[in-house]
C-alpha cells in the first residue's frame, strides 16, 4: 500500500469528524455516506472510497468489510478499529472508533514521528481493549512504518505480558545506547534504535508502573496525540434508559395479562341471549299485579 498524500489525511480527518457528529444527531450511516462524498475534496481519492463504502454497506449494513476490500486506501488499522465497533455485543462504540481514527488522520496530516504514531495506535488498542494479536498485525501493515518498525511491532505479540512495556521501549531507544556506551564505548546494539533519547528517559522513569502513566507522560512531554477516552455514563441518561426499560416491561406484562383474560373468560356467561329480550320478561306482570 502506498503512503497517501497529506491532503488525503486532511480529508480523512474531516470525514471521520463529520461522520461522528451526524451519527450523534441520529442520522443513519447509509444516509451520511450517501451525502458526505459531495463535501470532500474532489482531487483526492476519498470521495471514490466513500462511494464504495456506501454501495457495499447497502448489502451488509457494515463498513469494515468494504474498507478491507479497498486496503490500498484504508489501512488495516483503520479497518480493525471500525470492525471492533461493528462487532456484536461490543462495548466499543462507533463514535469512539471514529474519534480514534479522526485524531490518527489529523496526526498523520501534520507529519508524524513514527514513535508517536506507534504509541498512539498501541494505546488505542490498550485503552479500548481492541485485541493485541489482530491489532498489532494491523498496525504493522501501516505503510508509514519501515521494515525495522514492522519487525518490532510483530515481536511485541510474543513479548507483551512477559516484559514490562516501558522496558520494551527503553531497550530500543537512543538513550539506552548512550547509557551502554558510557560503560562500554564500543557497544553496538543488536537492533537499531527506534525511539529517541527523550522517549527512552521517559520509559526508564516509568518502569514497573502502569503503562497509562507512560502514555500520559509522552503526551505531556513530547506532544504525542491523546487517545480519546470512553465517555463516562451520565446518571440522568442512565435513569431515563432504565425508566424506558421498565415501561417496556410493564407494557409486555399488560399485553400478556390481556391475552390471558381473553383466553380464560367465557363470554357466553355474560352475553345476553336474544330470547331473553323478546317480549315482557317472565314474572314482570305478576309483580306489577301485586297490591
Amino acid at each position: 500500500m502506498p503512503v497517501l498524500d497529506r491532503e488525503e489525511f486532511i480529508e480523512q480527518a474531516y470525514f471521520f469528524h463529520a461522520f461522528r457528529e451526524r451519527l450523534a444527531d441520529g442520522l443513519p450511516s447509509q444516509e451520511i455516506l450517501a451525502r458526505i462524498g459531495e463535501e470532500l475534496l474532489s482531487t483526492t481519492k476519498l470521495p471514490l472510497a466513500v462511494g464504495f463504502l456506501h454501495t457495499e454497506s447497502k448489502v451488509s449494513g457494515l463498513m469494515s468489510p468494504a474498507m478491507a476490500r479497498i486496503d490500498h486506501y484504508f489501512t488495516a488499522f483503520q479497518t480493525h478499529v471500525v470492525s471492533q465497533a461493528e462487532t456484536d455485543l461490543s462495548r466499543f462504540a462507533m463514535d469512539q472508533a471514529l474519534l480514534v481514527l479522526e485524531r490518527e488522520a489529523d496526526y498523520k496530516a501534520k507529519g508524524p514521528s513514527l514513535a508517536g504514531l506507534f504509541i498512539y495506535q498501541f494505546e488505542s488498542l490498550s485503552r479500548n481493549r481492541l485485541g493485541y494479536t489482530k491489532g498489532l498485525a494491523a498496525m504493522a501493515q501501516d505503510p508509514l512504518y519501515d521494515e525495522d518498525w514492522r519487525d518490532y511491532i510483530l515481536t511485541l505479540q510474543t513479548r507483551l505480558g512477559d516484559v514490562d512495556f516501558a522496558d520494551l521501549i527503553f531497550v530500543r531507544s537512543a538513550y539506552f545506547v548512550k547509557e551502554r556506551r558510557r560503560l562500554k564505548p564500543d557497544f553496538e546494539p543488536k537492533y537499531p534504535a527506534l525511539f529517541g533519547e527523550r522517549e527512552g528517559k521517559i520509559a526508564r522513569a516509568n518502569r514497573g508502573r502502569d503503562p497509562m502513566y507512560l502514555f500520559s507522560a509522552l503526551q505531556r512531554q513530547l506532544g504525542y496525540p491523546e487517545v480519546p477516552r470512553a465517555r463516562r455514563p451520565d446518571e440522568l441518561e442512565a435513569r431515563i434508559v432504565l425508566l424506558e426499560l421498565k415501561v417496556a416491561q410493564l407494557e409486555n406484562r399488560i399485553k400478556l395479562a390481556e391475552n390471558d383474560i381473553s383466553q380464560d373468560v367465557d363470554l357466553n356467561q355474560v352475553m345476553v341471549k336474544p330470547e331473553n329480550t323478546a317480549g315482557i320478561p317472565a314474572g314482570w306482570t305478576a309483580k306489577r299485579a301485586e297490591p
